[in-house]
């Protein structure tokens, strides 16, 4: 039984509620001195707060997915599994592959040309090395004879640490969320390249290229883009490109459009900071060299280098976010040909149903800033 699953959670509550019986209804035979009354005493208040932490636990895990499995819970590297076939378009690439496929959340689902394709992949990086698994929507255009000559634009969509890629197709709902807006007529057919920027794990690398180390921002920035319009109809160009993401997602989603607009039209950072983090969880990312730390700064780039091009959308709450004031100056920093854009809620804290309530008005503005042919 995995993890997140429905049946895990309810054993926990019936035997957290078996545990508190058992120690009401035993209790009173317990209530003697000897070292046996004692040590029942201490089993049954032990198994009842254990039963009573893990079903807390495993409800709010549930609630914002932040494990998607055991192996993830406890910091084991998953096995990517067994190939089965390539991606679809993906002749002659061997830098995407395709290990299974998934339905959709969405009404007619199971037909590709209604609810469009989730596509579980391998993405291999050809200048960084790095191997990343990956979630690629497909929307149900993509499998029409209407759009059989056309590209679609595409959307990078990245986690939080230590998020999964699982977070952002239960909790944060991105292909519901993309299917709904293009059936409202609010935003176009996009396909969505959904994945954790935790691409070294369990280490956090911010997004940067370490020395000696993990190669991330060079498999964002260049890898990704390469072999997913190698493998999928999506074109080349930056404005066939967004990036969005929630959290450190966000801040790689800013600093990877901030240093490659020839890569990225569009980037958008939901809730997030703007300078790498350095701590326990990311190692030494910069060993000593100052020119990389300031580069991993967006403020500082913004204020010391040229300007470039490219728009951004930044998130942020006036009460429960702690990133108002960074928001508001990196807003301040941007200067033309860069446009910036923002949505700021009157309250909403860093959690899922936050970025839920920013994540349809966030695609629309991708929607509104990428093409396809």
């Amino acid at each position: 039984m995995g993890l997140t699953s429905t049946t895990v959670l309810v054993v926990a509550v019936t035997l957290a509620v078996a545990s508190f019986a058992a120690t009401v209804g035993l209790w009173p035979r317990l209530a003697r001195r000897s070292a046996a009354a004692v040590a029942g005493r201490v089993g049954l208040l032990l198994a009842t707060q254990l039963a009573l932490f893990a079903s807390v636990g495993l409800a709010a895990n549930n609630a914002f997915l932040f494990y998607g499995s055991w192996a993830d819970l406890f910091g084991r590297q998953q096995d990517l599994g067994v190939v089965t076939d390539h991606a679809a378009g993906a002749s002659g690439t061997r830098h995407v592959t395709r290990t299974g496929t998934r339905h959709p959340d969405v009404p007619g689902g199971r037909d590709p040309r209604v609810g469009g394709r989730i596509d579980q992949v391998v993405v291999s990086g050809r200048t960084s090395g790095i191997q990343s698994p990956a979630y690629v929507y497909l929307p149900p255009e993509y499998f029409r004879s209407a759009y059989a000559g056309r590209t679609f634009p595409a959307v990078v969509v990245l986690t939080g640490y230590p998020g999964t890629a699982e977070n952002l197709l239960k909790g944060l709902r991105y292909p519901r969320t993309a299917h709904e807006r293009v059936a409202a007529g609010r935003a176009r057919p996009m396909i969505l390249v959904m994945l954790r920027p935790t691409v070294a794990p369990p280490r956090d690398t911010e997004c940067v290229d370490v020395p000696g180390g993990p190669q991330t921002e060079t498999f964002f920035a260049k890898d990704l883009p390469e072999a997913v319009s190698g493998a999928y109809r999506v074109g080349r160009k930056a404005r066939n490109w967004g990036i969005i993401g929630n959290s450190t997602g966000g801040y790689c989603a800013l600093k990877t459009g901030l240093h490659h607009p020839d890569r990225y039209a569009a980037s958008a950072g939901l809730s997030a900071y703007y300078r790498a983090a350095e701590d326990p969880t990311t190692g030494d990312l910069f060993h000593g060299d100052q020119a990389l730390r300031d580069r991993a700064d967006l403020m500082w780039t913004l204020e010391n280098r040229p300007p470039s091009g490219g728009s951004f959308l930044v998130t942020t709450s006036r009460e429960g976010e702690g990133n108002r004031r960074s928001t508001m100056r990196f807003i301040d920093k941007v200067k033309a040909p860069a446009k910036v854009s923002s949505i700021v809620l009157d309250s909403g804290g860093h959690n899922f149903t936050t970025w839920r309530r920013e994540i349809p008005p966030a695609l629309e503005w991708l929607s509104a800033r990428l093409s396809g042919n």
